[in-house]
């Protein structure tokens, strides 16, 4: 997808200024040199897992997968937040690649997008296999690390992609999808978003089956997206950690797509993980009203809000011209950690940037080389190495091993189910 912002080339922060719609820190906002340091060291032996990034649809938009004309191998500050350079500047050692497809996509058309999507990722693992290491555990995320390489799991994000299909979604896991969303921004028949009006009341019966499927398989449940209710109801019926793969906390920024403080209270006793994600509207107050009259300019103008083409970017700056843009920060993002850290426990908290998915970043977190700056200002704030290893590697992968070790008692003791909704929700 078209970048807002140029990113820092490498640098975990730029504090001399930026252009083309770059936002940079100021130097009073920039990390102190000694916690930067410290930052870099403790992430080299305790990498970021971020648990969503969607550099594959941003592909098929760009470029409709063609990776010779975007060889993530080079330098793409200007037209990705994503390239493997900027990768290693950020510390990243393992990714869920995002195979989204919008929701308005339904049916077989977003089975097959999805596919497709899939198929991009697996393309990228073959294209770079000194850098990109395929993922389905938590031991091949471990082993990746001990390879230096970046482990790479897959996360499909909306349950349209599934077709109300329970074999679909034994398909996708067959194919090393590894959560579930189980809403995108619309209702699915059996599950309701938190950007859609009420529809069944959270999950419906089929709903509630999806998740012991998931459980069964060892498939996340990804809440992220998903209507309070239907966080509520998840969490009641799956035996297995849940995951908010990209959300932050709604005490914060009372966003609908951040979790309110009692489902966070919920994780300890599940052993779920939050993972706080960066994009603005989502991060801070002042920027939802600044982002939702953005999208009405672009609907005035014919674009879909999600729309990050060309056309669509140049309408978003001469708004921007006109309506300066509140710019969120490594402060920001840190605050939404602060509060999850508080309510939830640090067993809880990780990191979900969400790049490539958003037109705009926070300063400082322009792509993903800016990691670093998070941990920097976390590490200000006090935080210890301990728990920033939690945050950064360990929360994630003791999340997918318990997740793996439900799954193989729930297979000892029951085979696929077979219902469909028809049967379930009449």
């Amino acid at each position: 997808m078209p970048n807002d912002t140029n990113g820092t080339h490498g640098d975990p922060v730029n504090p001399e200024g930026g252009e083309n719609g770059q936002e940079t820190l100021t130097l009073a906002d920039a990390p102190d040199p000694a916690h930067l340091a410290r930052a870099l060291e403790l992430l080299g032996d305790h990498p970021v897992v971020d648990g969503h990034n969607d550099l594959p649809w941003a592909l098929r938009e760009k470029v409709r997968y063609d990776l010779d004309r975007l060889d993530i191998s080079a330098d793409l500050t200007g037209s990705l937040h994503t390239d493997l350079p900027r990768l290693r500047a950020g510390k990243v050692g393992a990714q869920f690649w995002s195979v989204y497809v919008r929701s308005g996509m339904s049916g077989d058309d977003a089975v097959s997008a999805t596919l497709e999507q899939i198929d991009c990722v697996r393309q990228l693992l073959d294209r770079y296999p000194a850098e990109l290491a395929p993922a389905l555990t938590a031991a091949d995320m471990e082993a990746a690390r001990a390879e230096g390489r970046i482990a790479s799991l897959m996360g499909a994000e909306g349950g349209h992609s599934i077709n109300s299909s329970l074999a679909t979604l034994r398909a996708l896991f067959t194919l090393g999808v590894r959560y579930l969303t189980l809403t995108h921004n619309d209702n699915v028949p059996w599950a309701d978003s938190a950007t859609d009006s009420p529809g069944v009341g959270g999950l419906s019966p089929f709903g509630h089956e999806v998740v012991r499927e998931m459980n069964r398989l060892g498939m996340l449940v990804d809440l992220s997206h998903v209507a309070p209710s239907t966080m509520r109801d998840a969490l009641a019926t799956s035996t297995a950690p849940v995951v908010f793969s990209h959300s932050s906390a709604r005490a914060i920024c009372d966003h609908v797509r951040n979790v309110p403080d009692d489902v966070l209270a919920l994780l300890p006793s599940n052993g779920g993980l939050a993972m706080a994600t960066f994009v603005p509207k989502f991060i801070l107050p002042e920027a939802v009203d600044w982002t939702l009259a953005a999208d009405e300019n672009l609907r005035r103008n014919g674009f879909h809000p999600l729309d990050m083409s060309e056309e669509a970017m140049k309408l978003h700056a001469a708004f921007e011209d006109a309506n300066p843009r509140p710019i969120a920060t490594a402060h920001t993002v840190a605050d939404h950690l602060d509060h999850m850290r508080e309510v939830a426990g640090i067993d809880h908290v990780g990191i979900g940037g969400d790049f490539d998915g958003t037109a705009f970043t926070p300063a400082g977190l322009d792509d993903v080389a800016g990691y670093p700056n998070l941990i920097a200002e976390l590490l200000r704030r006090g935080w210890s190495e301990a728990d920033l290893a939690k945050l950064t590697w360990g929360n994630a992968v003791r999340v997918l091993g318990d997740a793996e070790s439900v799954a193989r008692d729930e297979q000892s003791r029951r085979g696929p189910s077979v219902a469909t909704i028809g049967q379930l929700d009449g």
